[in-house]
């Protein structure tokens, strides 16, 4: 009886902002005894353009170095600075 745990990048999907885009991954972990699975569970996050990628897997920061040029920064900061709260 062997419990083993895998986890793996299911779905990465490009989301168009109107000038800009975002990048979100979808994270399964996936539990099997005895190579038949038993759970899978999900975690999802959003990388941004203005958000430091470097931590990422090689297929996302490939993706966030063609979509997050430096056209995008500008627009994903415009579009912050946009509906930022007046201190």
């Amino acid at each position: 009886m062997a419990l083993t745990e895998a986890t793996i990048e299911d779905k990465i999907e490009v989301v168009d902002c109107q000038g800009w885009k975002a990048i979100q991954v979808r994270t399964a972990t996936v539990i099997s005894k005895d190579d038949v699975e038993v759970s899978r569970s999900f975690h999802r996050h959003v990388v941004m353009p203005t958000d430091d990628w470097s931590g990422e897997s090689t297929e996302v920061k490939a993706m966030c170095d063609t979509f997050h040029t430096s056209d995008a920064i500008a627009a994903c900061k415009a579009a912050q600075a946009a509906y930022a709260l007046p201190e």
